[in-house]
């Protein structure tokens, strides 16, 4: 075992460079229905009362002024609302393809005699297996701005990304990232020490954008 600061890597037996399967993920989000998502969005907005009842009575001359500052304020609103959910399916659908990505990797190291000793034994989704989540990390991985322990931690989260409506205004803008780090932080601190990762130059492996568009 290799270690390198504060950093250790599994000795890998050999010299080749092994190929993994590669990565598909779907890079664009899989958001149907954008209206109708604009609706529920519009709708959180109403409901949380995330805008303050203006101050002036009717039938005051400013009033109808004051009636457009507010509908612009409530559409601007629900626009970011809607923005911050379709990066929330985004992480996950990127969270998803790493999680199927971890379990065909499982497969080729169970069939190469070089490598089947890496990997303990364990209930899935293995917390071991974070040691891929940082060798993507290792090899830089292109994402889009995407952060991939939040991604797994989202995935982990949620089986399914739940609709627009099901989420509060405080956890699409506050709270969605703190709860998918610690997600993944909780999942990978469930490994045996020490956690091993895996030397990036051994491994070679294409990421696929399976978006249509």
């Amino acid at each position: 075992m290799e270690t390198l600061g504060n950093r250790r890597f599994v000795e890998v037996p050999g010299t080749r460079t092994h190929e993994l399967p590669p990565l598909l993920v779907r890079m664009s989000p899989d958001v149907k229905r954008l209206d109708k998502v604009m609706n529920m969005a519009s709708n959180l907005v109403e409901q949380e009362d995330m805008i303050p009842v203006a101050s002036v009575d009717p039938p005051g001359e400013h009033w109808e002024a004051v009636q457009m500052e507010l509908d612009r304020r409530r559409m601007d609103l629900a626009v970011n609302l809607v923005e911050q959910y379709v990066k929330l399916v985004e992480h996950w659908q990127w969270g998803d393809s790493i999680l199927e990505w971890i379990r065909q990797c499982e497969i080729t190291f169970g069939a190469r005699l070089e490598l089947r000793n890496l990997l303990s034994a364990d209930i899935w989704p293995h917390a071991g297996r974070s040691s891929f989540v940082l060798l993507l990390e290792d090899k830089a991985v292109k994402t889009g701005g995407v952060a991939l322990e939040k991604a797994v931690g989202m995935r982990l989260t949620f089986r399914q990304p739940p609709p627009l409506k099901c989420f509060s205004d405080q956890f699409l803008i506050y709270l969605n990232s703190p709860v998918a780090n610690s997600a993944y932080r909780t999942w990978a601190g469930m490994s045996k020490a020490p956690v091993s990762s895996l030397p990036p130059e051994r491994f070679h492996f294409d990421v696929v954008n399976m978006s249509l568009d």
